[in-house]
């Protein structure tokens, strides 16, 4: 059952089938997509099925039990081109949501991730209850800011963070961007 339908997109629960395990692990086992989240490495299919899965279907209480996180597929095709997440950040009251994306490398530069991130940012602040929407990347990351910059956010910060093993571009450090409800209504008043 679709969540969100954009013009070009469909984006809907996860199921936790054998074909989502694979498409799943199929886009996290590529090395591109995963060079700025893990440096490159290869996915491991169990994990993906025993808990990155089962992860991405599960139930936040800010959003009424629902989950946060929806496969992408095209609306044509009904292929699916990765996932979009919007998830609570904090407890069950939280008014803060983190956006994320993951996209196949065959439709990079297609627009995708800045048309599901803009359809996201309305629907989290019209019909789930969020004040602000963050997220993050590597500073080195430079298609990533620019999607979340189409989708309104704002550079907040650079920060740095301890991570477990170093990736290249890790050195330069991570951005923060964020978007309040109060700057989205707004936003939508000058442009309407």
């Amino acid at each position: 059952m679709a969540f969100l339908t954009t013009d070009r997109l469909v984006l809907r629960d996860f199921t936790g089938s054998p074909d989502e395990v694979e498409e799943v692990y199929a886009l996290h086992d590529d090395p591109e997509v995963m060079r700025f989240i893990n440096g490159g490495k290869p996915a491991d299919r169990a994990m993906i099925r025993e808990r990155t899965l089962p992860d991405m279907m599960r139930g936040f209480p800010a959003f009424g039990g629902r989950p946060a996180c929806w496969a992408a597929e095209e609306r044509t095709t009904g292929r699916f081109v990765g996932w979009f997440a919007l998830r609570p950040v904090g407890g069950a009251r939280s008014t803060v949501a983190d956006l994320g994306y993951r996209l196949r490398r065959e439709v990079w530069g297609l627009g995708y991730a800045t048309e599901g991130a803009r359809a996201l940012v309305d629907k989290g602040f019209r019909d789930l209850g969020v004040e602000e929407i963050v997220a993050d990347t590597m500073t080195v990351n430079a298609r990533s800011r620019r999607v979340l910059e189409k989708a309104g956010l704002r550079f907040v910060r650079q920060f740095t963070t301890d991570w477990p093993e170093v990736i290249e571009g890790s050195e330069q450090g991570d951005v923060a961007y964020a978007l309040t409800r109060a700057a989205w209504d707004a936003g939508r008043r000058a442009a309407g």
